[in-house]
């Protein structure tokens, strides 16, 4: 495992779980009790606090790196006896 294929790795592990933080406590202008602003779509949230999830999973993708890391540095997954290479 090269630096690049931890960068990768950990970039995309990052978009991952920002995506499914992306609907979390979000509400809309409806549910918040707000007025709309004119042409503003139905479903746009009031408040979405995107630094505050960039942040939940910056935190949340350095566990799930770190479980990554430790798997194939140490090799739990005994991954080259599976593929015949051991």
């Amino acid at each position: 495992m090269t630096w690049f294929n931890n960068s990768i790795a950990f970039i995309i592990i990052y978009m991952v779980v920002f995506f499914c933080m992306l609907p979390v406590g979000v509400k809309t202008a409806d549910e918040a009790g707000e007025e709309k602003l004119p042409g503003q779509a139905d479903s746009a949230p009031v408040n979405p606090r995107l630094w505050f999830k960039a942040g939940v999973t910056l935190l949340i993708s350095l566990v799930l790196f770190g479980m990554y890391f430790a798997a194939g540095y140490y090799d739990l997954l005994e991954l080259n006896e599976l593929f015949g290479r051991g």
